[in-house]
């Protein structure tokens, strides 16, 4: 199968290539169009229906009107001059606020929508006094806009209704201020543009710059991208179109995750059949260049098709959990990867078989003989000392590993830059009003019979939050049309997004919930601290499940790829270790010393998936060549210092490459991300060169033929055929990956 699609791409090149293209653009247009019609940014709506804030998000939306995609933003409304708004200037905010919620906002349209595919979020906002401050410095408003608040579309219809409100409050003589919801999310966006360009720009330059020294070739350094970049939007373009063809709803962070992710393997496995493209072409100067990029993408595609079902086995794996946000991430990658893996054994054939030697100009390298540098000494290093360098190797981890100690997970959104517009209206309420003000817990009461609800039990339950320390102040009740449900408002005295409101609401006030909610209904507690209390729940539970499943998963991929029992032990126990040792110092950097409350709740989990499964896609490139060098027979260390030797520069290479790609991220304003990006990029550097370049054949060198225990591989066609001593002489080696 995978010599039949690496065949027929080598012979007819241009059609494979010119379908990717055309394939390519039409899906990267389609995602784009469509990706803000599967996306929704409501954490309760990935939670399982028993968790109570599941089900506190229903009553509010069958007996309240909530509806799954408002977005509140509060207005801040006060005097120029600085002093207390008068009953005159109250009157003055309650007409222009009436104004606004009569005036209709519509939509400007850009070059980013697309006319009957993009959604029009033109509407007329909701907006109405929520209170004053005690001393009367300001009055806030609520206003309700509907829409994807990822979206540009949404963005844009938030700017219009900006500057209307800030211009019709200032004709009376008051300034305003934005915050919460999309006031937040569109300054963070726009404090991050010109960075994420920048460091954009900069990755891309990296990767170029990393090819161009190890090719000393100008094609080889931008056709990688170029083909990555058209896979990447046909791997988009199809998870969006499945999201939407099925119903399902991705977070946000997926499609830029899955760009991330696919620059940095796609450019992996491309890197892979460049270095054997070349050392093939130094062997065989006089073959047809089509044919040995045949015999290059048949020998390959084996190893990375057996890399990229690595991953997408442990992507699958988030299938069985029960936060949705990690069920959608974990198959929107894997069928990503896939589509990677599709163009890796047709679209990249094709492209060697077009450019041929030309691929490497100006270098002639191709044409001399290979030399060999720090690879070959490590390879020697190993081979002479693997005790020592297996000692060292696991040291280094294991002291790394230790910042695990005390680790606490943080489930905060990451908030938004303090020097921004909204960050500063914030502080200014925070002044004066409860910190939760604009953000409450809401705890919502039904009747289970469904007869009105009694007054007198509500006014014991609002008495109950309110003794509660940590709660400031607690609405009276709202009642639904027909009397059987009814809504409190609690405000805290914290942040709602905090660790410390997060551990309030599990708390204190659900213990509060339970003991005063008056008999013969139901209550439950909504709002962001509640979500987060029970998304911590939900989370801790999938660690415990994916792990299992992932790590038996992957163990028993090696187990039938290696056809060795021995080998997938090393390699899970490394693995194990390099996970263990990325987390640690994570947690080092950003709880221990960079003083925030935590690592990121998603870290553990999607950290662990990529270390584990890029990790062992490289140890087993690696295991393929120690296993074939030992094939041939001779001393054991010796098979094992080739191995090393050859396999090192792809390994290194890719190992920067892919580090180079999720290092990106780690300069975003947003810690979570900022998280993702050091540690993803950290346990990769550590997987290629402390894993596969050093622990992994160290090992290999101690146990010698017993890696592959109980089978032994038979000795190659290929080396019985080289004359004698050919590879005590240093000749090549065949490379596959």
């Amino acid at each position: 199968m995978i010599r039949a699609l690496t065949g027929y791409s080598t012979r007819r090149p241009w059609r494979v290539i010119v379908v990717w293209a055309v394939l390519g653009i039409f899906m990267t247009l389609v995602g784009q169009a469509l990706v803000f019609r599967v996306t929704h940014t409501d954490s309760a709506g990935f939670l399982p229906p028993e968790y109570d804030t599941a089900a506190a998000l229903r009553v509010a939306r069958e007996e309240f009107g909530a509806e799954p995609d408002a977005d509140t933003v509060t207005v801040l409304v006060a005097r120029r001059d600085g002093r207390p708004l008068a009953d005159s200037d109250r009157k003055r905010v309650e007409a222009v606020a009436r104004e606004l919620s009569a005036t209709r906002v519509e939509m400007p349209w850009t070059d980013e929508q697309v006319r009957g595919i993009s959604e029009d979020y033109s509407q007329v906002p909701r907006v109405a006094l929520v209170t004053t401050a005690p001393d009367k410095s300001f009055a806030l408003l609520g206003a309700r806009l509907r829409g994807n608040s990822t979206d540009p579309g949404m963005h844009s219809v938030y700017r219009v209704f900006h500057d209307r409100a800030e211009q019709e409050f200032g004709e009376a003589g008051l300034r305003t201020g934005f915050t919460g919801g999309l006031a937040d999310v569109v300054d963070r966006a726009n404090a991050e543009e010109t960075t994420q360009t920048v460091v954009g720009l900069l990755m891309v330059g990296l990767i170029v710059l990393i090819n161009v020294l190890v090719f000393r070739s100008v094609l080889a350094a931008f056709i990688p991208l170029f083909a990555v970049s058209v896979v990447g939007g046909a791997a988009a373009g199809t998870v969006v179109g499945a999201a939407l063809l099925s119903g399902l709803e991705l977070d946000p962070g997926t499609p830029s995750m899955i760009g991330t992710v696919l620059i940095g393997i796609g450019v992996d496995y491309f890197l892979f059949l460049l270095f054997r493209f070349r050392e093939e072409l130094r062997r065989r100067p006089e073959e047809h260049h089509r044919l040995v990029a045949a015999d290059v993408a048949g020998r390959v595609g084996t190893a990375v098709t057996s890399a990229a079902l690595t991953i997408v086995a442990a992507f699958a794996t988030l299938g069985v959990a029960t936060f949705g946000q990690f069920r959608v991430l974990g198959p929107s990658v894997a069928v990503s990867v896939l589509v990677m893996l599709v163009a890796s054994l047709t679209l990249m054939p094709a492209l060697l078989a077009v450019t041929g030697r030309k691929m490497f100009w100006p270098s002639r390298s191709f044409s001399k003989a290979e030399r060999f540098g720090p690879a070959a000494r490590t390879g020697e290093l190993v081979a002479r000392r693997p005790l020592l360098v297996l000692v060292a190797s696991v040291a280094l981890l294991g002291a790394l590993a230790v910042g695990m100690a005390g680790v606490r997970m943080d489930f905060g959104t990451g908030g938004t830059p303090r020097d921004t517009a909204a960050a500063a209206t914030a502080r200014e309420i925070a002044g004066a009003l409860p910190a939760g003000v604009s953000d409450p817990t809401t705890v919502y009461v039904t009747a289970d019979d469904g007869r009105p609800l009694d007054p007198a039990g509500l006014d014991v339950l609002r008495r109950a939050l309110s003794e509660v320390a940590g709660v400031g102040e607690v609405a009276a009740p709202v009642l639904n049309a027909d009397r059987d449900a009814a809504r409190l408002d609690a405000y805290l005295t914290v942040d709602s997004q905090s660790p410390r409101a997060r551990d309030l609401v599990a708390g204190p006030v659900r213990q509060a919930v339970r003991e005063a909610t008056p008999p013969g209904t139901t209550a439950h507690v909504g709002g962001t601290a509640a979500v987060f209390a029970d998304v911590a729940t939900a989370v801790d539970r999938d660690l415990r499940t994916v792990f299992l499943v992932a790590a038996a998963l992957i163990a028993l991929i090696l187990v039938v790829l290696l056809r060795s029992l021995a080998a997938p032990v090393v390699l899970m126990l490394s693995v194990g270790l390099c996970f263990a040792a990325t987390f640690g110092a994570s947690a080092l950097v950003f709880q221990h010393l960079g003083g925030e409350p935590g690592v990121n709740f998603v870290l553990p989990l999607v950290l662990f998936l990529f270390v584990v499964a890029l990790g062992t896609d490289y140890n087993i490139l690696v295991s393929d060549r120690l296993r074939e060098e030992m094939a041939r027979g001779g001393p054991a260390r010796a098979a094992v210092a080739l191995a090393v030797r050859h396999t090192a520069p792809a390994v290194a290479t890719a190992g920067v490459v892919l580090a180079a790609s999720f290092g990106s991220l780690a300069v975003n304003a947003d810690a979570s991300t900022r998280q993702l990006g050091f540690a993803t990029a950290l346990g990769i550097l550590l997987s290629s060169f402390v894993l596969s370049l050093l622990l992994v054949p160290a090992a290999a060198a101690l146990l010698g033929r017993g890696m592959w225990w109980p089978v032994r591989a038979a000795r190659s066609r290929e080396d019985e055929a080289r004359p004698a001593g050919a590879r005590e002489a240093g000749l090549p080696t065949p490379y596959d990956g």
